[in-house]
């Protein structure tokens, strides 16, 4: 048997599928890289308010642009998360699964503090949680965070309307929004929106006049669901 026909020697279509595969795998690197978008790096030590703000604006675009980067997700940042930890804001946000406060700011690991609870119902573990970031992360911003179709804020509203009582522990939700319902009701506009915005402009006031978040700013925002966007309100 000769070369020509020995089972061992590639034939004229096995050769081109060796030659495409070397130029596969020597262009997927350089492939890789031309796609690759860089994970922004911070500098070292705590943003002040302004600068954080700037960031999670920043964040939000490329999310409503669905241009993500994703940042802060390799293993060289993990390692460097899992021995401290230096976020450089708090978002107190709402429960809702569709307003996870990392993706819709687009950051990674280590980056956001984030305490959520139905409709920014605060309470001690709340208020807590958000001292802790400030006082012993030196986080300077906070971000109350409401959103479009708030579930708890439509309870409230309904509890309000019907004067119906509210079963098990959603009674204490829905105390806490109450006043926001009670002082929305009758306004131009849809009730459940506003007070969703009522509610996050009256828990901003609250932690703005506590003494011990007075290292911080706090300011208020609105999540759209429909859009992606999110609109702050002035501190």
């Amino acid at each position: 048997m000769n070369a020509m026909t020995s089972p061992s020697a590639p034939g004229r279509r096995g050769l081109l599928a060796l030659g495409l595969a070397a130029l596969t795998t020597a262009a997927a690197p350089a492939a890789a890289a031309a796609h690759a978008v860089p994970a922004p790096r911070r500098p070292a030590g705590p943003l002040g308010p302004a600068a954080a703000l700037a960031e999670l604006r920043a964040g939000n675009a490329r999310y409503t642009a669905l241009r993500q980067r994703h940042p802060h997700e390799d293993a060289a940042w993990r390692a460097s998360v899992a021995v401290a930890q230096h976020p450089f804001a708090i978002v107190l946000g709402c429960i809702d699964s569709r307003v996870p406060p990392e993706l819709v700011f687009d950051q990674g690991l280590g980056d956001l503090l984030t305490v959520r609870s139905a409709g920014q119902a605060l309470d001690e573990a709340v208020l807590g949680s958000l001292q802790f970031g400030v006082d012993e992360l030196g986080v300077r911003l906070i971000v109350v965070l409401g959103h479009e179709r708030c579930g708890a804020a439509a309870a409230a509203v309904e509890h309000v309307r019907t004067g119906e009582p509210v079963a098990g522990h959603l009674a204490r939700v829905v105390e806490e929004l109450t006043p926001a319902a009670r002082a929305t009701r009758g306004l131009p506009g849809d009730w459940v929106e506003n007070t969703v915005r009522a509610q996050v402009d009256r828990v901003r006031r609250r932690l703005a006049r506590d003494r011990v978040f007075s290292r911080a700013s706090v300011v208020g925002a609105r999540f759209d669901l429909d859009s992606g966007k999110v609109a702050f309100h002035p501190s």
